[in-house]
């Protein structure tokens, strides 16, 4: 509710302390267009437009950022995706940049994501932070989509990097058996499986399945689970 609230709102970084004059409105006014290449008809206009945080008096200190809130919603969107494509900005050796005006607990959900991309990068997949705060990450053209960042770094901690070895037949998403002729679960539920040896079976059962539809879109882990978890049953009622 609190970023719906925020919609109309944009954040610019790095202008320069004293750089809008006596009349913020009227600076925004002309600035925008020019560092976005925007045409905007009507003209922008502003419910309210300031700097935010207390002002320092040292020089060298980074600019407080300015908080603007739109009238037009359609241009709050031009602006934003402006920002995005083309930012930052570069003016007078200054680096201008433009974003959404986030709500503390969605700024720090989107850092959250932010810090696991490289992991991301190192797992080979496609990922991409959408507003507010939802991550969508691909890979071998399977997509799925993020909305918190703790769901995002279970379903890393079940791929498990290994080196390629083509004699080796038990490759991280195979559900293949082991010398004994038992089923074995691929590498990151195997993970997860001795992790939670402690927990209720059936508990363990549904863990097990909730990490396997994350970790292989393709179906193939959800049966190793739910053939681990019969096995699992089976011993527990044996052991009765």
């Amino acid at each position: 509710m609190e970023d719906r609230s925020r919609r109309d709102k944009i954040r610019l970084l790095g202008i320069p302390e004293n750089e809008e004059g006596a009349d913020m409105h009227a600076f925004l006014s002309s600035t925008l267009p020019k560092l976005t290449s925007l045409d905007f008809d009507p003209p922008l206009e502003f419910q309210r437009a300031h700097r935010v945080g207390p002002k320092c008096s040292d020089k060298s200190s980074r600019p407080r950022p300015i908080i603007a809130c739109l009238l037009q919603h359609n241009q709050t969107r031009q602006i934003l995706q402006a920002g995005r494509s083309h930012g930052p900005f570069r003016v007078d050796q200054n680096d201008i940049r433009i974003t959404a005006d986030y709500s503390k607990e969605t700024n720090e959900r989107r850092k959250a994501f932010l810090a696991l991309r490289p992991r991301l990068r190192q797992l080979e997949m496609k990922y991409g932070l959408f507003d507010p705060a939802r991550m969508w990450v691909t890979k071998t053209g399977v997509s799925k989509d993020f909305y918190d960042p703790e769901e995002l770094r279970l379903f890393l901690d079940s791929f498990q990097l290994q080196p390629m070895d083509s004699s080796n037949s038990n490759h991280p998403h195979d559900t293949s058996a082991d010398n004994t002729g038992n089923r074995t679960l691929p590498s990151g539920v195997e993970k997860a499986s001795t992790s939670l040896q402690g927990a209720d079976t059936c508990q363990r059962g549904r863990d097990l399945e909730r990490l396997a539809r994350s970790h292989d879109d393709r179906g193939q882990v959800l049966h190793a689970v739910a053939a681990h978890t019969q096995l699992s049953e089976r011993d527990k009622s044996h052991s009765l």
